[in-house]
């Protein structure tokens, strides 16, 4: 026993350790970036003597902090910018503080609308993006697929807030699987396989807290065997997730289906401590109204969405990738002086 609390003693140690060097980074992140915003205020306010201000200002700063990068004529005219974009904030929105500063003047470049940015800085800050999946999550217009309401589920029916909120908050619509293997005319079957054999490709569209168990799942009710296409455990939720495949239209009898599993996964796999297991239907298309008609009645939580299949995935994407394990949290200190 001694041996025991001796060897948990270390690692709650150690937790400390790395939870305190987190916040410092944090801490030290967010200073830069009020400091990057007072820096904005000064040279707008100044703007009279024009770029001869700026350019006087890089020489000054890079003579008296030569070891710091972030201070050029370029980077100075981006804080101005990023100053004009949030003067009217009483202070920094969380999110935008916390943001390394690349992240931040990407997403003033792409984005326009204020409230969808803070909505991506948000969700970069939850998810830890790196700079190229929150360019990616841009351009895949995630914003259109998963935060605009249109979304057809039972969750507020078949779930207690705040588990409903969150399960309403991962479903996206339509997915977009990166698969370039997969054939133009294919079953269900080399869907799923195309998408085994890129699951870390398929856990970043899925998004933050997805954890892969395994495709065709057995379930044993009766005399018979009945297999998931694929099952995940979402870290969040705290519950299991199916997602049944279809590689055509929406039909009423796949919700049968779908709840039929759900019901034999919470009878036989899901523990005490879970809540209740969750199921997202994918298919080709789907009409809404038939949709909203087949889900009336359910007792179990489905969400049915379409998705597409993308060919192409830029290299320097797929190879920044996290594995299903990693977990990195990004902190840029200096700003990005080679793409300055």
């Amino acid at each position: 026993m001694l041996e025991k609390d001796f060897k948990e003693t270390i690692v709650n140690i150690k937790n400390e350790i790395i939870n305190t060097q987190t916040q410092i980074l944090s801490d030290a992140n967010s200073r830069l970036i009020n400091l990057y915003f007072k820096l904005g205020k000064i040279i707008n306010d100044n703007s009279k003597w024009g770029d001869k201000f700026i350019e006087t200002l890089e020489v000054e700063l890079k003579l008296d902090f030569p070891n710091i990068k972030g201070f050029s004529a370029r980077n100075l005219r981006r804080m101005k910018r990023f100053y004009l974009e949030y003067q009217d904030e009483e202070i920094l929105p969380p999110a935008v503080a916390k943001l390394p500063w690349t992240h931040n003047i990407m997403l003033i470049e792409k984005i326009k609308d204020k409230n969808i940015r803070f909505w991506y800085a948000n969700e970069a800050v939850n998810g830890n993006w790196s700079k190229v999946v929150l360019d990616h999550q841009i351009d895949m217009k995630l914003y259109e697929r998963k935060a605009l309401p249109d979304k057809k589920n039972n969750f507020k029916n078949t779930l207690i807030e705040p588990q409903s909120d969150l399960a309403n908050d991962l479903q996206k619509d339509p997915y977009i699987f990166n698969l370039p293997l997969l054939k133009e005319k294919y079953v269900e079957k080399e869907l799923e396989e195309s998408m085994v054999e890129r699951i870390r490709d398929v856990l970043l569209e899925f998004g933050n807290g997805f954890s892969f168990i395994g495709n065709q799942y057995k379930l044993t009710v009766g005399d018979s065997d009945y297999f998931i296409d694929m099952l995940f455990y979402h870290l969040k939720l705290h519950c299991y997730i199916v997602v049944e495949l279809k590689a055509v239209p929406f039909k009423p009898e796949f919700i049968g289906q779908l709840n039929f599993y759900l019901t034999a996964l919470d009878e036989q796999v899901k523990d005490n401590l879970d809540a209740p297991s969750i199921g997202l239907l994918l298919c080709k298309s789907k009409d809404k109204l038939t949709v909203e008609y087949s889900l009336k009645g359910v007792d179990k939580p489905i969400g049915v969405s379409s998705y597409e299949i993308s060919k192409y995935l830029p290299k320097n994407l797929e190879e920044l990738l996290p594995t299903e394990e990693d977990i990195n949290i990004h902190i840029d200190l200096e700003g990005d002086e080679e793409n300055e």
